[in-house]
C-alpha cells in the first residue's frame, strides 16, 4: 500500500482549510461599519446643520460657530467615507457624487450666513427706527404709514413671495410720498434704506435657504447608504459560504485522517501477516531444498497443508504438466476430492486467463455470470476459489497452484496469493530436480540400450553387405531368364514375382543398412494406390486373425516422391500399432486421401506450408491414448508396452519428416486413435505395368572394364554385362586394372568401379583411372555412398552411381547415357 497520495491529499485538504479560514473571515465588514457609521454622523450632522441654520433665520441663532463647526464635522465624514472606499471604484465614485453635493450644500451654507447676518442687522436697525418713528409721530400721518409698512415688512419676512415684497414695496412709496419733518428726514431716511435692503434681501435669503433645505443630499446619501448596505450583504453571504465549505473540508480532513489511520493500520497487519507468510514460505523451501528423493512427496504434502491452513482453504493442491506430469493433493479431514477435480483445473485456467502475476482468484462462485466455468466450480462445491499458474520457460509445461474453498464468508486475499508464487516455483524445481534425476537413469539406461544396438546395428550391417551379394545373384539370374522367355507366359510372371520379391528384398536390405548407418536413399514417383494394393497382401499375411483390415479407394491422383520400402514401412508399422491397441481383436481402416491446403496448418507432431497432400490415415477403436503419453509416442525407446521397443512409431515419424511431411494424431482414451500422415503430393504419371519386361537399351560390344574385389561377384557382373551387349574385361586388383589403361588407354570405352575394401579406396582408385584416361566414363557400383559426398564424386570424374546388388535396367541406362555423353563429348573436341 502507498501513502503517498493520503499524504499528499492531507497536505492538500490542509491549505485549502488555510485559505477558506482567511476567506471566512468577513475582513470587508469593519470597513463598511465604518462607512455606515461616517453616513450616520453626517445625517445627524447635516440635520443639526439645517435646525441651526433655520434658527438662525428666525434670528433664533446670532453666534454662526455652531454653523462652521457642523460644516467641518461633514468635511470629516466625507473623509472617512472616501478613506474607506479607496479601493472600491464604484464606492468612491458615489462618494465624489456626494461629496458634490455637500460641497454645494457648504457653499449654500456660507452663502446664507452672508445673506443672513446683513438680513438680521437690517432687520434690527428696521425694527428700531419704525418703533422710534412711529413713537415721535403719534397721531400724525407718518404714523399709519410707518406702521403700515411695519406689518408688510413682517409678511414678508414670513412670506417672501412676490405680492408681499410688492406690498413693501408700495408702503415704501407711500411712505415716500407722506411729509415729512426736518427732525425726522434723517430717520425716515434711513428706515427707507434698510426698507428697500431688506425688501431685496429677505426673497435672496429665503432662496439660499431653501436650495439650502432641498439640496440633493439626502438621495444621493439614500443611494449610498444603499449601496454598502448591499455590499456589506454580499460580504456577509460570502464569508458565510466560506465558512460552510471550512466546516464541509473540516469534515472531510478528518474522514481523510480517519480512513488513513485505517488504512495504516490495516498495512500494520499486512505486514505481521506477509511476515508469517514469509515464514512458512522460507520453512517449506528450506525443507524442500534438503529434501532427499523419497521424502519429496511427505515434504509437499506438509507444504499443502501448511499452506492451506495459512489462506484458510479446505482444499489444495499442486499440478505439473507437461513432462513432468505430477499431482499433490490435500483436504480438510472430513473433505473429499469430487471426481475430475483437480483434473479440470488447467483448461479451466486457460479459459479464464491468468493476471501478470499467473493468478486466478474468484472471491465468489455465486457472482460469476452463467456459463460453462460457473458449472465446473459449482459442481466442484466451491464457494471461494484461487490459483497461481504459470508456464516453464520453454512453454512446454504448466505449473497450477490451487486452493478451494467449501464454506461460505471465507474470502481469500489476492495480496497473498502473489506471495505463493515462491513456493510453487520450488516446489516446481523440486520436482524437476526430481525429474531429471529420473531422467537422467532413464538416459543412462537408453545410452547402454544404444551402444548395444549400434553393436547390433554394426552386426546386422555385416550381414546385409552378405545378403546383398546373394540378392544381387538371384537378381541378375532372375533377369537373364526374363530375357528368354516369352513375355505373358506363366513362366514368365512367377519370375516377375520372384524379382519384385528380390527387389523388396533388397529393399530391405537398404533398411538393414540404414539402420546400421544413415544414407541417402533415392526417391522415385510412388503410387500409393498401387503401394497400398501391395502392402494389403503384407498385412493380411502378418496382421492376428482377429483384426479386419478395412481399406478404402485410393485416388491415382495419389504420388509420392519417395522410397516405396520406407513408405511401406509407415504403414505396416501404423497397422501394427493398431493391432495391438486393440488387443490383436478388432477393425483397422486405412484411408488414402488427396487435400489441397491453402494455407499454414499446424498439426499435433509438424506443421504444413500450403501444398497438395496425400493423407494416410489409419484408425482403430482400440484403448486410445492420454494427453500425457500422446506428447511421447514418437520419442525414440518410448513406449508404454513391456515387450516394445519405442522404435516402431519413431521410425514413422523419422520417415515422414525426411519425405517433407507431419504426423497428426486424434485419440481419446476408451474411443480409440486414428494415426495421419500427411505427405507432398507430385503430379501423377502414367505407370508402367510391372510385368512386361522393359526394353532395354543393350549395347553393341563396347568393351567396359569391370574391378571387384570378390571373385563371385565380379563373374556375375561380367556376365550381366555380357548379357547386356557389351564386352567386360574384369579384375580383381586395382594395381593390375591401372596397369591395363596404362598399356592400353584407348582399349576401354567405360569403366565399372565395384566393391573394394572401402568407399574411399574405390574412389582413389577412380581419380587414378581418371588421370589415365579422362575421356572415359567411370561408373561406381556400390551399396552405400553416404561416406562420399557429390563433390568427392565429381572431383573423381564418376559419371553415373548405381546401387548394388545390379540390376539389369539400371545398369543399361546408365551405361547408356554414360557412353553417348562420352560420344557427344569426343565429337565436339575432334576439328
Amino acid at each position: 500500500m502507498k501513502t503517498t497520495p493520503a499524504v499528499a491529499a492531507v497536505s492538500a485538504l490542509l491549505v485549502l482549510l488555510t485559505w477558506l479560514a482567511s476567506r471566512a473571515i468577513d475582513t470587508d465588514a469593519e470597513r463598511y461599519d465604518r462607512a455606515l457609521k461616517a453616513l450616520d454622523r453626517f445625517a445627524v450632522i447635516e440635520i443639526t446643520l439645517h435646525r441651526d441654520v433655520l434658527s438662525a433665520r428666525a434670528g433664533m441663532l446670532r453666534n454662526y460657530d455652531p454653523l462652521v463647526q457642523e460644516v467641518d464635522g461633514l468635511r470629516e465624514a466625507l473623509g472617512r467615507l472616501h478613506d474607506n472606499a479607496s479601493e472600491d471604484r464604484e464606492a468612491a465614485a458615489a462618494i465624489d457624487r456626494f461629496a458634490t453635493a455637500a460641497a454645494l450644500q457648504e457653499q449654500l451654507t456660507e452663502q446664507f450666513k452672508s445673506d443672513n447676518a446683513l438680513l438680521q442687522n437690517s432687520l434690527a436697525f428696521f425694527q428700531l427706527l419704525s418703533t422710534r418713528l412711529s413713537a415721535s409721530d403719534g397721531s400724525g400721518p407718518l404714523a399709519p404709514a410707518v406702521g403700515g409698512l411695519t406689518a408688510a415688512m413682517l409678511q414678508l419676512t414670513i412670506d417672501t413671495s412676490s405680492a408681499a415684497a410688492r406690498e413693501v414695496a408700495d408702503r415704501l412709496s407711500a411712505l415716500a410720498a407722506q411729509p415729512v419733518a426736518s427732525a425726522d428726514a434723517g430717520a425716515i431716511q434711513a428706515l427707507m434704506a434698510h426698507g428697500e435692503l431688506l425688501h431685496d434681501l429677505l426673497p435672496v435669503t429665503d432662496g439660499v435657504l431653501r436650495a439650502l433645505l432641498a439640496a440633493p443630499n439626502k438621495r444621493e446619501l439614500k443611494a449610498l447608504r444603499t449601496m454598502i448596505l448591499t455590499r456589506q450583504t454580499a460580504s456577509r453571504a460570502t464569508a458565510r459560504e466560506f465558512r460552510l465549505l471550512l466546516y464541509a473540508t473540516s469534515v472531510l480532513l478528518l474522514g481523510v485522517l480517519v480512513h488513513l489511520g485505517l488504512r495504516l493500520r490495516a498495512r500494520a497487519f499486512a505486514l505481521r501477516r506477509r511476515a508469517a507468510f514469509e515464514h512458512v514460505m522460507a520453512g517449506i523451501s528450506t525443507r524442500l531444498i534438503d529434501a532427499q528423493r523419497h521424502e519429496i512427496d511427505a515434504q509437499i504434502d506438509r507444504a499443502l497443508a501448511e499452506l492451506a491452513k495459512l489462506v484458510d482453504a479446505d482444499r489444495a493442491y499442486i499440478m505439473v504438466s507437461g513432462n513432468l506430469n505430477r499431482m499433490y493433493r490435500w483436504c480438510r479431514e472430513g473433505i473429499t476430492f469430487p471426481p475430475s477435480w483437480p483434473d479440470r483445473v488447467p483448461a479451466l485456467v486457460a479459459r479464464l486467463g491468468e493476471t501478470a502475476e499467473g493468478i486466478i482468484h474468484v472471491p465468489s462462485v455465486d457472482r460469476l455470470p452463467p456459463g460453462t466455468d460457473k458449472d465446473v466450480l459449482t459442481a466442484a462445491s466451491l464457494r471461494s476459489w484461487a490459483c497461481i499458474s504459470s508456464m516453464a520457460e520453454r512453454g512446454s509445461s504448466r505449473k497450477v497452484l490451487g486452493f478451494d474453498v467449501l464454506r461460505p464468508g471465507i474470502v481469500m486475499q489476492s495480496a497473498e496469493l502473489r506471495l505463493l508464487s515462491m513456493v510453487l516455483d520450488a516446489v516446481a524445481n523440486v520436482v524437476t530436480r526430481d525429474h531429471l534425476l529420473q531422467e537422467r537413469a532413464r538416459l543412462e539406461t537408453n545410452l547402454q540400450h544404444a551402444r548395444r544396438m549400434e553393436t547390433v546395428g554394426a552386426l546386422a550391417s555385416g550381414i546385409a553387405h552378405n545378403f546383398n551379394n546373394i540378392v544381387g545373384a538371384i537378381l541378375g539370374h532372375i533377369e537373364m531368364a526374363e530375357v528368354q522367355l516369352a513375355p505373358g507366359s506363366q513362366p514368365a510372371r512367377n519370375l516377375g514375382e520372384i524379382r519384385r520379391a528380390g527387389e523388396r528384398a533388397r529393399d530391405l536390405v537398404d533398411q538393414i543398412l540404414a539402420f546400421g548407418r544413415r544414407r541417402d536413399v533415392q526417391r522415385r514417383p510412388v503410387s500409393m494406390k498401387g503401394l497400398v494394393a501391395e502392402t494389403s497382401s503384407l498385412l493380411h499375411a502378418s496382421l492376428p486373425s482377429g483384426i479386419e483390415l478395412a481399406i478404402g479407394e485410393v485416388s491415382d491422383a495419389a504420388v509420392i516422391s519417395g522410397q516405396p520400402g520406407q513408405l511401406q514401412q509407415v504403414i505396416l508399422n501404423l497397422c501394427n500399432n493398431a493391432a495391438q491397441a486393440m488387443d490383436q481383436v478388432g477393425r483397422v481402416e486405412i484411408e488414402t486421401e488427396v487435400h489441397q491446403i491453402t494455407g499454414a496448418r499446424s498439426l499435433t507432431h509438424g506443421d504444413l506450408r500450403p501444398s497438395r497432400y496425400v493423407r494416410i490415415a489409419v484408425s482403430d477403436a482400440g484403448r486410445g491414448i492420454d494427453e500425457t503419453v500422446l506428447e511421447h509416442i514418437f520419442e525414440p525407446f518410448f513406449t508404454t508396452r513391456l515387450a516394445g521397443s519405442g522404435l516402431g512409431l519413431a521410425t514413422v515419424r523419422e520417415i515422414v519428416r525426411e519425405h517433407g511431411g507431419a504426423m497428426n494424431v486424434l485419440s481419446t482414451p476408451g474411443a480409440g486413435s486414428r494415426f495421419e500422415a500427411w505427405l507432398p503430393c507430385i503430379a501423377a504419371t502414367a505407370p508402367q505395368p510391372r510385368d512386361d519386361v522393359p526394353v532395354l537399351p543393350f549395347g553393341h560390344g563396347e568393351t567396359v572394364l569391370v574391378i571387384d574385389d570378390a571373385s563371385e561377384r565380379l563373374i556375375a557382373d561380367e556376365e550381366l554385362l555380357a548379357a547386356l551387349g557389351y564386352e567386360p574385361v574384369g579384375f580383381t586388383r586395382a594395381s593390375a586394372a591401372l596397369a591395363a589403361c596404362r598399356a592400353t588407354p584407348k582399349r576401354f570405352d567405360a569403366l565399372l568401379v565395384g566393391h573394394l575394401a572401402s568407399a574411399v579406396s574405390a574412389l582413389d582408385l577412380a581419380v587414378a583411372l581418371h588421370e589415365i584416361v579422362p575421356d572415359v566414363p567411370i561408373l561406381l557400383a556400390m551399396a552405400s555412398t553416404d561416406d562420399s559426398g557429390a563433390e568427392a564424386l565429381l572431383a573423381a570424374g564418376i559419371f553415373e552411381v548405381v546401387h548394388r546388388p545390379l540390376i539389369s535396367a539400371e545398369l543399361a541406362y546408365a551405361l547408356a547415357r554414360c557412353l553417348t555423353v562420352s560420344e557427344i563429348s569426343v565429337s565436339e573436341l575432334q576439328p
